[in-house]
């Protein structure tokens, strides 16, 4: 007895050992059941950190990032005590098995699985669920980690996360209110969604414009996984979707992803069905825009997917089916599909490792070869950065001649290359993912997507390209930067003007009371006969003369920004005009307000206060609706309005108040939905367009199952237009006669009668790249794009498109800069 005793002893000890039942659950660790609360991110962080305390031979935890509130991001690599000791060997393995690192990779059959959790952060379940299904992983289901490295990140965006359960935690009932107009399922602006500079971070995987995303990329491409998981909420009323993905699929996805995705899909539907549960596949996420959670990694080879759960609502809420959904339930969901998924990888990490083989094998295949650039020198050195954070290769051109499709002129023709020019090659182990950002044209099988249909990265950097069917050859070139000495004979000092770093380098000089002018017409020194184009920076002494050390702080801010400046020994021109001409204007320091708030776009305005905190680097003070009618605008020589909802806000003595203050001299700058506010008012000449498409009683007639097909024939869903400019207005100073800007919707507005029609749609607009339905298309013929209207001593400015869309649209920028800092340059002084 005494020995069938201890035989049960030493079997339940090491059944203990082997299952984990060592790990401290996450209810003992936080004193309450997951669910039950919100939990803040660091409780979150701790627990994985306990965790790994407890198993350090099957979990390493490691930070990869801090956000901009200073929360840190944190990966745990989850697997075998034998695959976490040769952990780095696997990884790079994996690297070698697909090129993306040189060397000889022995046999490798152990699968990564990425999950990531709560992106957006009031979809806040997923984090919940991170830390039940590292619990569960570990303690039932240790079989699956002999050949899968599980990566989860519990938290991308921690910052969005607290602003939700911080807001959370302080409004909620107890016990909670399933009440749908209760407060607690009502988030105030601007939610909890986006991160700290409000930008949509499941947006932004390709585009790399915020922090959390830039540290994301050298830890994920450090690694790329075969499969990775996306999770997300939805609307109340929908249960939960998982893959496979709608259409439209990118034509580059390959049969393997479009065909696992399913099966993954299918091991999901069994869990889900065993326990009852809705869910649906197959309809409205898709695989096109290139900066999801779900694309990005898909373009990188892996199985992508996004999973969305019903919820966004509190501890708990009655939909509309009269369901209480709680966070209980969200979070089992979650868990449930995330060990699926990591089983069903299990189960197949051999086929996984040779079909993400084969994917970067058969890069060969692709049409394009090389993309060939051509352009400023500033603009190739801000795409090489995007380029550098993707781990894309890239050379330069060899002097020659490459034919292929021209982006500008949209028509195959050559162009002569030289070294100055950037070949980025799709010979390259992330070739597919070089041909989705920079292909001219994005192949649509279907017209409903859920985002953006075009990108092209030379469009929006500002670059003319060829595409060639043919490998240009390239060659490695080292730049050295030029520094700038000071001069102190110097009569001024010069800088060009055509890019955001001339914007940044200005901006510099102003926040440090230095008096600068620019041109609004070309000119020739006389001195070193040198041509200025128009936006060209005068600084001179004589209108610093109060300013110590004057030669000293503008060439460390030149040197700074790596701005060329050129020193004059005097104003006198050799033809155009001289530093004491009309034409040659100071600038007036810009005294900045920015509405937020109630009405307002938060992605907007967090693409605003982005820009000017984070790009720009020149102070604003940002105004909420609830105090805009109360405050005194005098205070200010700039007015911001960005994308909005102000139905209502904007009463008749608010617009006279505005217009008074406009005609005083102040300059206010209207962004996309703002111009609504102005549009067919008394007093203001902005019109919108009448639709040219007669409404006929037969559309009724339109069957109920074609109605959304038949609308999209009025929509434009992010396509690029080739558009005109009038270069000689400051607002486009750095530009040449065209743009290629993105358009986002199909409101259009007429070309101005009274004022500057700065750019404009011609008679003969149309698409360059993505989709754009038939009627919304006709509408778009002479329309305005960017235009001023002056009003007394002050001025309007018109942005019809976003330039700072999500921020990825480089080459627009500029108009914002020349709108604040050249536009009606004789708004008053502060």
């Amino acid at each position: 007895m005494k020995k069938l005793f201890f035989a049960f002893i030493v079997i339940a000890w090491h059944t203990t050992l082997f299952f984990g039942q060592q790990i401290t659950s996450p209810k003992d660790f936080l004193g309450y059941e997951v669910g039950t609360r919100f939990s803040r991110h660091h409780q979150v962080v701790d627990y994985f950190k306990k965790v790994e305390s407890e198993l350090p031979k099957q979990i390493k935890l490691e930070k990869y990032g801090e956000t901009y509130e200073h929360r840190p991001l944190y990966v745990a690599y989850i697997s075998s005590e034998e695959n976490i000791k040769n952990l780095e060997t696997i990884r790079e393995n994996n690297l070698k098995n697909i090129g993306v690192i040189d060397g000889n990779s022995s046999s490798n059959d152990v699968a990564f699985v990425w999950l990531s959790y709560n992106v957006h952060g009031a979809e806040a379940s997923s984090t919940e669920a991170s830390m039940k299904t590292i619990y569960e992983l570990l303690t039932k289901h240790q079989e699956w980690l002999k050949n899968t490295v599980v990566i989860i990140d519990p938290c991308l965006n921690p910052d969005g996360r607290d602003r939700y359960v911080n807001w959370y935690n302080q409004t909620a009932r107890t016990p909670y209110d399933t009440n749908q107009q209760a407060s607690e399922s009502n988030q105030p602006w601007p939610g909890g969604r986006p991160n700290h500079y409000l930008f949509d971070l499941n947006r932004d995987w390709a585009w790399a414009t915020q922090v959390e995303s830039q540290s994301r990329l050298k830890i994920y491409n450090n690694w790329l996984p075969q499969i990775h998981v996306d999770f997300h909420e939805q609307g109340m009323n929908e249960p939960y979707y998982f893959a496979p993905a709608a259409e439209p699929f990118h034509e580059i996805i390959s049969d393997w992803q479009r065909d696992f995705q399913t099966q993954i899909g299918k091991n999901n539907a069994k869990y889900f069905d065993e326990n009852g549960w809705l869910y649906f596949t197959k309809e409205r996420f898709d695989l096109l825009y290139p900066s999801y959670g779900d694309t990005y990694p898909t373009y990188l080879g892996a199985i992508g997917m996004t999973y969305e759960q019903a919820g966004q609502s509190g501890l708990g809420v009655l939909n509309d089916e009269g369901i209480v959904l709680t966070l209980v339930d969200r979070v089992s969901h979650h868990t449930v599909t995330g060990l699926s998924t990591i089983e069903i990888a299990s189960q197949n990490a051999e086929k996984l490792n040779s079909e993400f083989k084969k994917y970067f094998d058969s890069n060969s295949n692709l049409k394009t070869k090389s993309y060939v650039l051509q352009g400023d020198k500033d603009k190739i050195e801000s795409l090489k950065e995007l380029l550098d954070q993707h781990q894309i290769k890239y050379g330069y051109a060899s002097n020659g001649k490459i034919s292929g499709y021209n982006y500008n002129s949209q028509n195959e023709g050559s162009i002569n290359t030289t070294s100055a020019d950037l070949v980025v090659s799709t010979n390259q182990p992330k070739g597919k993912m070089v041909d989705v950002l920079f292909e001219p044209q994005t192949k649509l099988v279907d017209s409903l997507t859920y985002d953006i249909t075009a990108w092209s990265l030379p469009y929006a950097y500002g670059l003319n390209a060829v595409a060639t069917n043919k490998l240009a050859s390239t060659s490695v070139t080292t730049a050295t930067p030029t520094l700038n000495s000071k001069n102190e004979n110097a009569v001024a000092y010069l800088s060009k003007w055509n890019h955001l770093k001339d914007a940044k380098f200005l901006s510099e000089l102003l926040k440090q009371n230095i008096k600068v002018r620019f041109t609004e017409k070309s000119f020739t020194t006389a001195s070193t006969d040198q041509t200025f184009d128009r936006g060209s920076l005068i600084i001179t002494r004589g209108d610093n003369s109060a300013i110590k050390d004057f030669d000293d702080k503008i060439i460390d801010a030149a040197n700074k920004f790596r701005r060329i400046v050129t020193s004059v020994s005097s104003g006198f021109s050799k033809s155009g005009p001289d530093f004491g001409s009309p034409d040659v204007k100071l600038v007036t320091k810009p005294k900045i307000a920015i509405l937020c708030g109630d009405y307002v776009s938060t992605l907007n305005y967090g693409e605003l206060w982005h820009f000017f905190e984070q790009q720009l680097n020149f102070p604003v003070t940002s105004i909420n609706t609830n105090d805009f009618k109360k405050i005194n605008l005098n205070k200010y020589n700039i007015l911001i309005i960005p994308n909005g909802y102000f139905s209502g806000y904007f009463d008749d003595d608010t617009l006279k108040s505005l217009r008074t203050w406009v005609n005083n001299g102040g300059k206010l700058i209207a962004i996309d939905g703002a111009l609504k506010i102005f549009a067919d008012k008394e007093g203001f000449n902005l019109k919108r367009t009448k639709s040219q498409d007669t409404i006929h009683a037969q559309n009724n007639l339109i069957p109920y199952a074609e109605r959304e097909r038949e609308s999209a024939k009025g929509f434009i869903i992010g396509a690029i237009f080739k558009s005109n400019v009038d270069k000689t207005h400051p607002m486009a100073f750095g530009y040449d006669n065209s743009y290629f800007t993105l358009k986002l919707g199909s409101d259009s507005y007429s070309l101005l009668d009274n004022g500057y029609n700065i750019a404009w749609l011609g008679e003969n607009a149309k698409s360059v790249s993505g989709f754009v339905g038939s009627n919304a298309e006709k509408n778009m013929k002479n329309t305005l794009l960017f235009g001023e209207e002056n009003l007394g001593k002050g001025s309007i400015v018109y942005m019809v498109d976003n330039t700072l869309f999500r921020s990825f649209w480089e080459n627009g920028k500029l108009f914002l800069a020349n709108a604040i800092f050249f536009v009606n340059n004789n708004s008053f002084e502060l």
